[in-house]
């Protein structure tokens, strides 16, 4: 008799104790959070046009930090209502997984390795990698430095420091020199040096300097390795994700549709047609 009394409690208590566990309250979600706080913390960059960079007034602008703008407008009708913490691009994922930021805005590609750590919100823009040549350089185009590396010669490709830096050179312009560097601007900073001859960067940030200062750069005319830009968000966050994928989708094909046309032309010099009615625009 003690033994099924025993057993029995046993069984109350397993039961319980995974009745607990099921129906207890999620812990707080970052939605929850920043509201409460009445503004948001987005971690993004302040070196690289166009994406994220300072004016000549001190102030954070690029289509990042427009996309920033968007997210506060959604969650408090004022697009100016955020903080944006700036951070060198290896202290993206750590400062979005310790909490120092609730969302990173930082030209961030996605990748297997990285959805492993965090997750992304809907892509914002499909990136590709080009090359780029300083205007009073040796070469004026992607053709002309193939033709050098064939005649034997040494071709520098500067590139921002990665783990696919080298295969992302070799990709672009088979045969060349890869040289990391660890900002953008030192590796602008090489080729208008001389130290490389091409700058292996976003075909955004190509087009970007080649139209804005053509007296110091050249669009080499090689583009390749499409890639996504997005939002990246703690895992196991569905409540947050789920509202930054609405907002932006909203932005980008929705009812709000202007704001992202808007911040699209303004940096990148393109005028998007508006969404179309019927099916979907992320399916057609």
């Amino acid at each position: 008799m003690l033994r099924k009394i025993t057993f029995s409690l046993l069984v109350v208590l397993l039961v319980g104790i995974f009745t607990i566990n099921v129906f207890a309250a999620p812990e707080k979600s970052t939605l929850q959070t920043v509201l409460a706080r009445g503004y948001l913390i987005v971690g993004t960059g302040s070196a690289n046009v166009p994406w994220h960079f300072k004016n000549e007034q001190g102030q954070l602008v690029g289509m990042d930090i427009d996309m920033a703008r968007i997210l506060a407008k959604g969650l408090f009708d004022d697009p100016t209502k955020v903080e944006f913490v700036e951070e060198s691009a290896d202290a993206r994922i750590a400062n979005l997984v310790t909490g120092k930021v609730d969302i990173v805005l930082q030209f961030m590609t996605i990748s297997p390795a990285r959805l492993q750590k965090v997750t992304f919100s809907a892509p914002y823009y499909v990136e590709g990698l080009g090359l780029l040549l300083p205007a009073n350089g040796k070469y004026k185009n992607y053709e002309e430095m193939v033709a050098a590396i064939e005649n034997g010669k040494t071709v520098t490709i500067a590139i921002l420091q990665n783990i696919d830096a080298e295969n992302n050179v070799q990709a672009g312009l088979k045969g060349a020199v890869c040289a990391q560097y660890e900002s953008q601007g030192l590796m602008y900073a090489a080729i208008m040096s001389g130290r490389a001859d091409a700058a292996c960067t976003g075909t955004g940030s190509i087009k970007w300097l080649s139209t804005r200062e053509s007296e110091k750069y050249l669009d080499s005319g090689r583009a390749y390795n499409p890639q996504n830009y997005a939002a990246a968000m703690r895992l196991e966050d569905q409540l947050w994700i789920n509202y930054v994928n609405g907002v932006f989708l909203e932005a980008m094909c929705g009812r709000r549709f202007q704001l992202y046309i808007d911040a699209y032309a303004k940096w990148f010099g393109e005028e998007l047609p508006v969404p179309k009615f019927g099916k979907p625009q992320m399916y057609r």
